[in-house]
């Protein structure tokens, strides 16, 4: 047997032997085969090599041998052709014919086998060949990424002597401790210390003796790359083809960590630093089914979705001083400066490190004369920390988060400014400015949502007095919206950047009599601003001068003196839509030239707070697009009075009445229940109204009714069965109610219906109340909730809330 032979196998090998020698054979007896026989021949020895390689690599990868068993065949079935050939008798010219074409045939056939089937099978054997080096490639390198570990020491260790976070890291602790949820979110303004809160508890030694070596950081950023943060675990020993991988990967790996050979689970904590909006889909890509395996997330954004949430707070006065003096190094001062000084800077930063850090690093080591200028440019006022150092104001705009200049929430946020420093803003008030002018297509649900995400990203804090109050009803009467100082200041800084005549929005901090320059020139500027907020003192004595403001589509008036006058410039503001007046002083203030309000076309919403009104009745001011209005701890008495005038006439467009807190109202004018087109009416904390005219049936647009904590009101007027449309009714706190209308059946829309606290209404409920179909929700305490036992076995999707007891002292704010 050949040597190619013993190499290929016997099936393949002995057809080409076979076939081989006999070709050699005939080429000397078959003359007239002699050039086919010839170039088979030639074609037989150059297929030797390449048959010899893919024998060699069958046997090397144990491959069958059926991958060339069609060519075996062939060769076969040649080699006894050619033998054939060695017969014919050389006058046979037919049979010399086909024998050669033949012959030729099965020369062609070998050649073409050759050069495309047995090249692929070549080919697709070296590829399983690559595989296999490749899967061995694989597995070795995650042995060696095993063997590498990821890397845990990534965070450099803070120093010791941090200044205001040692409580805050207790109580972070604390929150981790818990087993209820595996993500924990530690948020709060930029520049609060948050990160410096977790490299903290990376090193601190209760949460190393839990966690031992299994703790990683990471940080985030705004535009995260996987597979470079994951690389970055392991040192940047190894490379991911994609983001996938690298997940897969790395959760592979904790996996192998979280188990050992004695089953017991290792815990791991993962510190994912500075998630943006933007990157928030991180905190989901490391989030892994492993026992015992929790993620703390940092973001000045409180992203809802995250149930277990710890807010980092500024610094309180006693820790921003001492980390105020250490920037500053107050002690090694070779000059005096008295405490009294040092504090009114220290209250400028509100709390916040990144602002003590860098004012106190630009003061440090520097002469007394840098210090006096300092202190005295601080004393002045109106002084913000961004006139002191452009670094503070470069650090906090970034902690603003808006996608772009142009940014919806960033409008809402410089619109905090208007309302004066330490006050807290009415949460309605900025809903109705914000509909008006910046969404006017929008209704008010879609700005409260954006006030919302303002809250969430921690530039404001939204506070709820009421608890009980449900989604549906969208009540935030009672909601009031805080501001950090530094963060006001902010706003307005940036409100101010551009040329006054230029402003988005004016701002006006008015002290004594004191006007702007701008504004006591005989020429005067054209304001352009689609915002103007002026706040003056209780020295002002309301003399104003001209201003030239007819963009102007919101107006916010604050003030502190006994008596206050609307100013005349007030009726050429003829784009205004919205005007809010709020009186911050302790008493009521007379309010005069309300009928100034008359000029204004397109005024829609009007809010008023801690004013005397005129009277409306004797001589109503026309106010034929106004929509709402809402009076806020207001006397009015006066301007409700009874009248044989159609008031109604005068507010053609109303569709809102919101009064709270008036303490003189004790008695509904008759002429309120004229208003046809009323769709809410909502009249809350009158503790002296105690009647309610009949008439308020004819209302028969209304939807919402409220007398929330209307003390004295005894009941409500049969009329209102007419109020066929109404769909939330709220008499919570109305301790001398004693029962509901008889036929209250009849307000077949009705879905809510508020009695919270309604002390005295202890009897059965009225038998019409089984007619109310639609009705999905009564929020009630205890004792009313027994009432409704038996109507809920009739409708069995009925909620009935039992309020919680809301111990607040929130309203003593008001």
């Amino acid at each position: 047997m050949s040597i190619v032979e013993g190499v290929m196998g016997a099936a393949f090998g002995g057809g080409f032997t076979i076939l081989y020698e006999a070709v050699k054979k005939v080429i000397g007896q078959a003359i007239m085969f002699k050039s086919v026989l010839e170039d088979l021949s030639a074609t037989l020895e150059s297929l030797e090599s390449l048959v010899k390689e893919i024998s060699r690599l069958n046997v090397v990868l144990d491959l069958p041998e059926k991958e060339i068993e069609r060519l075996a065949k062939l060769m076969q079935k040649g080699a006894k052709m050619v033998d054939k050939c060695s017969k014919i008798q050389q006058c046979n010219i037919f049979s010399k014919a086909y024998y050669a074409l033949k012959i030729k045939e099965l020369n062609d056939a070998i050649e073409k086998f050759c050069k495309v089937d047995l090249q692929a099978q070549i080919g697709r054997t070296t590829l399983l060949t690559l595989a296999g080096v490749n899967d061995i490639r694989k597995h070795m390198n995650n042995l060696n990424l095993m063997r590498v570990g990821l890397r845990t020491l990534s965070v450099s260790r803070p120093r010791d002597d941090i200044v205001g976070l040692v409580l805050p890291l207790k109580e972070l602790k604390m929150e981790l401790k818990k087993k209820e949820e595996q993500v924990l979110l530690l948020t709060g303004l930029g520049g609060c210390g948050k990160t410096t809160l977790v490299k903290m508890l990376r090193w601190d030694d209760e949460i190393k003796g839990i966690y031992g070596g299994n703790i990683f950081f990471v940080n985030v950023s705004k535009h995260p790359n996987l597979k470079v943060i994951v690389q970055d675990l392991y040192s940047r020993a190894h490379e991911f083809p994609n983001d996938e991988d690298a997940i897969n990967q790395l959760e592979q790996h904790l996996n192998q960590i979280a188990s050992n050979e004695s089953n017991k689970s290792n815990p791991i904590l993962m510190i994912l630093d500075d998630v943006w909006p933007e990157s928030k889909s991180t905190i989901d890509k490391f989030t892994f089914n492993i026992p015992d395996y929790k993620i703390v997330v940092t973001s000045r954004t409180a992203f809802p979705k995250f149930k277990s949430t710890y807010n980092l707070k500024p610094l309180d006065h006693e820790d921003a001083m001492s980390l105020f003096c250490r920037s500053a190094s107050v002690n090694d001062m070779s000059f005096y400066v008295s405490k009294e000084k040092i504090e009114m800077i220290v209250r400028g930063c509100g709390g916040l490190p990144i602002a003590l850090k860098v004012i106190g690093a630009s003061l440090c080591g520097r002469p007394a004369e840098v210090w006096k200028s300092t202190l005295k440019r601080w004393s002045d006022d109106g002084h913000s920390i961004f006139q002191s150092d452009k670094e503070v104001l470069v650090c906090l705009k970034k902690s603003l988060e808006f996608s772009d200049e142009k940014s919806i929430l960033k409008e809402y946020f410089m619109d905090l400014g208007s309302f004066p420093e330490d006050q807290r803003i009415p949460a309605t008030a900025l809903i109705d400015m914000w509909t008006e002018i910046h969404e006017p297509n929008q209704n008010d649900d879609h700005v409260t949502a954006d006030l919302h995400e303002l809250t969430t990203r921690n530039l404001a804090s939204l506070v709820k007095t009421r608890k009980d109050v449900s989604a549906v009803s969208n009540y935030y009467n009672e909601a009031f919206v805080t501001q950090h100082d530094v963060l006001r200041d902010l706003a307005i800084h940036l409100s101010s950047q551009d040329p006054i005549t230029e402003r988005e929005r004016f701002i006006v901090d008015i002290r004594g009599n004191k006007l702007p320059e701008w504004w006591m020139k005989q020429e005067q500027l054209l304001i352009n601003a689609r915002l103007l907020s002026i706040s003056t003192d209780e020295l002002f004595s309301s003399r104003w001068c001209n201003i030239q403001a007819p963009k102007v589509e919101a107006l916010v008036l604050n003030f502190q003196t006994g008596n206050y006058t609307l100013p005349e410039f007030l009726e050429k503001m003829v784009e205004l839509k919205v005007i809010i007046i709020t009186n911050y002083g302790f008493f009521p203030a007379e309010l005069s030239n309300f009928q100034l309000l008359k000029s204004l076309p397109y005024l829609k919403r009007i809010r008023l707070e801690k004013v005397s009104i005129p009277s409306l009745c004797n001589a109503p001011v026309p106010l034929r697009s106004v929509k709402k209005i809402s009076l806020f701890m207001c006397n009015i008495g006066q301007a409700f009075g009874n009248s044989t005038i159609q008031v109604s006439d005068s507010l053609p467009s109303l569709k809102e009445i919101n009064i709270d807190y008036c303490n003189d109202l004790v008695e509904l004018p008759t002429w309120l229940c004229d208003f046809l087109s009323l769709e809410r009416l909502s009249i809350t904390n009158c503790h002296k109204l105690f009647a309610l005219p009949e008439g308020i049936g004819n209302l028969v647009n209304l939807k919402v009714l409220r007398f929330t904590a209307c003390t004295e009101l005894s009941e409500l007027p049969e009329s209102i069965k007419s109020l066929h449309k109404l769909c939330i009714l709220d008499i919570s706190d109305c301790l001398s109610i004693t029962k509901l209308p008889k036929h209250i059946g009849e307000l077949h829309h009705l879905q809510e219906l508020h009695m919270k606290k309604c002390l005295r209404l202890c009897k059965q409920l009225p038998t019409s109340i089984v007619d109310l179909k639609q009705l999905e929700l009564v929020v009630c305490d205890e004792e009313r909730a027994k009432l409704w036992e038996p109507i809920r076995e009739i409708f069995s999707g009925l909620n009935v809330m039992v309020a919680k007891e809301d111990i607040s002292l929130d309203w003593l704010q008001k």
